[in-house]
């Protein structure tokens, strides 16, 4: 099981939360859904080098409210607050609602499997080996707290001229198939020159309280 399934959707409402938080009737759920994805797909794009954690996107009314968790939130902001006014202007394109943007702060990076796996993205687009990111980031990880992690990746590793393989990093212990692990998951497609690389990132952080 615990190899088959998303191990965050696994979780949700138990120990996983929802990132999107609303409700619509039959007629609006498809529209809403829709906005969710293109603005998603738009502040992916945009605040990507701030480290970038999750978007957790609210709506009451007419009012749609967008968190953006980050490890780097002066790039969100930007000077004067000219980050969020222009992402607002840019979202105001997609959806009819009133656009709120706040930019929150995550204390440890180095143990949230999303910054972790787009840390690994950006430098293997520095022609920096897949083993040697992923070797560090397990380091990093298990050095900030970390009770487990696995990062898995796959393709064309030692560039166009090679046959693609898998590789697995790992360090601690990972149990996929407990409810009330706190268990971090990432996955993103590195677009090289030569072909994609897959990447998977799971972070165990202990056991919560249910």
């Amino acid at each position: 099981m615990g190899q088959k399934i998303n191990p965050i959707g696994f979780r949700i409402g138990i120990s996983k939360d929802w990132t999107s938080k609303w409700f619509a009737e039959k007629d609006e759920y498809s529209k809403n859904t829709i906005e969710d994805y293109r603005i998603r797909r738009f502040l992916e794009k945009k605040f990507e080098p701030a480290g970038l954690k999750d978007i957790l996107i609210e709506r009451s009314g007419n009012i749609l409210s967008v968190t953006i968790r980050v490890s780097n939130p002066g790039i969100v902001i930007g000077k004067g607050g000219a980050g969020v006014e222009s992402a607002e202007k840019e979202i105001k394109k997609i959806t009819k609602s009133v656009v709120r943007i706040t930019a929150e702060e995550v204390k440890i990076p180095e143990i949230h499997a999303s910054i972790v796996a787009n840390n690994i993205y950006r430098q293997l687009k520095k022609r920096i080996k897949a083993n040697r990111a992923a070797q560090q980031a397990v380091k990093a990880a298990m050095d900030k707290g970390a009770k487990g992690i696995r990062i898995k990746v796959s393709g064309l590793l030692g560039g166009g001229s090679t046959i693609a393989r898998t590789e697995t990093f790992r360090e601690g212990s990972i149990p996929a198939q407990k409810l009330r692990a706190d268990i971090d998951y990432a996955q993103l497609h590195a677009h090289m020159m030569y072909g994609a690389i897959g990447i998977k990132v799971w972070i165990y952080k202990g056991d919560l309280e249910l």
